[in-house]
């Protein structure tokens, strides 16, 4: 299982809100993966199977899967085993992908719009003293997050941000991953309202 960021190690601050907890690419992953994934929590794992020769398969991954239509569970009754839990209800997941596609259609990601597609969405970043640049992105079928910086948290140089160091390595993998991935806009909740 991954390490989710214990509450108690975040910063009790303001600064919170702009990124100033420390996480690892992978923490970021497995967040991001919430709003790919409507809303639903999916663990990450790296081995898929083992198989041994003679003896088959002698491990095989059973991660936990979004299922979209299926209902909700009623208070007190537990997930099925095979099944991720909903931890971001619809009508926020909604706001904030939309909110992130502004990032590309008008942001500091605009770079990404060569891409020619709708359904993107993400966040740059950049630490203090330009020490760490990083894109973080995503559509409903792909998260992918890039990270520049240096093992002896050195500065990156001047104007070295995210937009400008870390999206062209997102948008080189993003450009071929998402060859034929259907480019489906996420859809809007019946009780959302735009004006």
């Amino acid at each position: 299982a991954v390490v989710v960021q214990d509450p108690d190690e975040l910063p009790h601050n303001l600064s919170l809100a702009l990124g100033s907890a420390e996480v690892t690419p992978l923490q970021m992953a497995t967040a991001y993966a919430v709003l790919a994934n409507s809303g639903f929590r999916v663990e990450p794992y790296f081995i898929d199977r083992i198989e041994q020769d003679g003896a088959g398969v002698v491990f095989e991954a059973a991660p936990r899967t979004v299922c979209r239509d299926c209902p909700d569970p009623v208070a007190g009754e537990s997930l099925p085993d095979d099944r991720a839990p909903r931890v971001l209800e619809p009508r926020n997941r909604y706001l904030m992908y939309s909110m992130m596609q502004d990032v590309i259609r008008s942001g500091t990601a605009t770079k990404a719009r060569e891409l020619g597609r709708q359904d993107l969405a993400g966040k740059t970043g950049t630490t203090n003293d330009q020490r760490d640049a990083w894109f973080n992105g995503f559509n409903q079928h792909l998260v992918a997050n890039t990270w520049v910086g240096f093992d002896d948290n050195g500065k990156l140089g001047r104007g070295e941000v995210g937009g400008r160091a870390a999206l062209p390595a997102w948008m080189e993998f993003m450009r071929a991953a998402l060859k034929d991935v259907p480019d489906d806009e996420p859809e809007m909740p019946e009780d959302i309202v735009m004006l």
